[in-house]
């Protein structure tokens, strides 16, 4: 279903693609739209027991085109570093595919607080408070990842 990574010498093995997943701060999400056009917007994320999770907003161009087709792909690049002497970049990767869930209401404050751990863990109490008062302000999506690359250039 998925094609074979083209330059397999750049494969990054499984505990570099799960420390990447862990440690990247966004990712870019995209989706197909019901007009024909692909969607990428960076977001925020979490990476929990293989699943990706972000919020959104209740409504948008992102929950419109995940209506028309919850299959997408996440894609994840950190540790970029230009080598201009070698008309090169240093880099880390993963491409994730999957579809995409709501998470349940009684479900969003575990994952409300891992982004607090990820983004915000000197101000835990203050988001805990913020989850209080705003949680219901956003939906908690899932990507049900089912497969997984990662490559780099190191």
């Amino acid at each position: 279903m998925f094609e074979e990574m083209r330059r397999r010498d750049k494969r990054l093995t499984d505990e570099e693609m799960l420390d990447i997943m862990s440690t990247a701060e966004y990712g870019l999400l995209s989706t197909f739209g019901e007009n024909g056009y692909p969607y990428g917007v960076p977001v925020n994320y979490v990476f929990k027991d293989g699943n990706i999770y972000f919020h959104t907003a209740l409504s948008g161009h992102k929950l419109d085109n995940v209506a028309f087709n919850s299959k997408v792909s996440f894609c994840v690049v950190k540790d970029v570093e230009l080598i201009p002497e070698d008309i090169n970049t240093k880099f880390k990767s993963v491409i994730s595919f999957g579809e995409v869930k709501e998470v349940p209401e009684n479900e969003k404050s575990e994952i409300y607080i891992l982004f607090l751990k990820k983004f915000s863990k000197e101000f835990i109490k203050d988001g805990l408070e913020y989850i209080k008062n705003e949680g219901a302000k956003a939906k908690v999506l899932r990507i049900e990842v089912i497969h997984m690359t990662a490559k780099g250039k190191k």
